[in-house]
């Protein structure tokens, strides 16, 4: 019995030593596992999954998304009509392109029709905006001539002085005359306008203008060409001479610029009315 107990157990003996390179194996694994080496291609999907999108790339995206989508949208659109148009009897595209060719003539003729209105508009528009600035034009010239506006322009400045006392109505009625056939067209003297129905009368020691008494030394402010209007006065016989005979002394200067800034209220005619009404 011993011999066979002391033969069995001598196997186990030998084993022993044959098992334990077998746990280093494991023991050394868990001490320190070997990382895989990534391929090229690994490493390229792993940069691009999962997509790092920024908000103006995702808005590019959906902007190029809708514009496909709608080219696409319009290209079966333009597919459909061709393929309904290749399916089409001729008699139909006959039809089709003589109803193309009636709305053509049309659409042209209403063209027309819109541009002749247009054009008639615009002469329109014009004869009435050149009506319209006549008729200020007008105004302007008729309120100057009647007193009412004021004006200014090139002219002369004629002083009257009278030391003697000696100047009469009469001899500035002279002078306003004389002016008016020079072709003044604005006076003034010594603040009063002088107009179509202005009249001049002698007061006390001085000279009325419509009623309103005027003291010397007389000043005139003319509006017109100073060329003819001073020569006017200076002709042998004429306006100068005559004042200067009754010891007035009388001065005339030109100038660019004379402001005739007196108004005269403006007069409604108690019997005269326009012939147009």
């Amino acid at each position: 019995m011993s011999n066979h107990h002391g033969a069995h157990r001598s196997p186990l003996r030998k084993e022993l030593p044959q098992e334990v390179p077998a746990q280093a194996g494991p023991v050394e694994e868990a001490a320190g596992p070997a990382t895989p080496e990534l391929t090229g291609r690994q490493r390229l999907v792993q940069g691009l999954w999962p997509p790092r999108v920024s908000r103006a790339q995702l808005i590019v995206a959906l902007l190029l998304f809708g514009l496909g989508f709608g080219l696409a949208v319009q290209v079966a659109a333009h597919s459909d009509g061709d393929s309904a148009l290749r399916g089409a009897r001729q008699e139909d595209l006959v039809r089709i392109l003589d109803e193309l060719d009636d709305r053509t003539e049309r659409l042209e003729d209403e063209k027309q029709g819109l541009e002749k209105q247009r054009d008639e508009l615009e002469n329109s528009s014009n004869q009435a905006e050149e009506a319209r600035r006549q008729t200020v034009e007008k105004e302007r010239q008729l309120g100057i001539l009647a007193g009412t506006v004021a004006a200014q322009g090139p002219g002369i400045t004629m002083t009257i002085e009278d030391s003697k006392g000696t100047v009469e109505a009469n001899m500035l009625l002279d002078a306003v005359q004389e002016l008016r056939a020079a072709g003044a067209e604005a006076i003034q003297v010594n603040g009063v306008r002088v107009v179509a129905s202005t009249y001049l009368t002698d007061s006390g020691d001085g000279v009325a203008v419509d009623g309103n008494k005027i003291d010397a030394p007389y000043r005139f402010k003319v509006i017109g060409k100073p060329q003819d209007l001073e020569p006017a006065l200076n002709i042998p016989g004429g306006v100068v001479q005559t004042l200067e005979k009754e010891h007035a002394t009388v001065g005339v200067e030109r100038s660019d610029k004379i402001v005739v800034d007196a108004l005269r209220p403006a007069k409604q005619p108690d019997y005269a009315r326009s012939s147009s009404q």
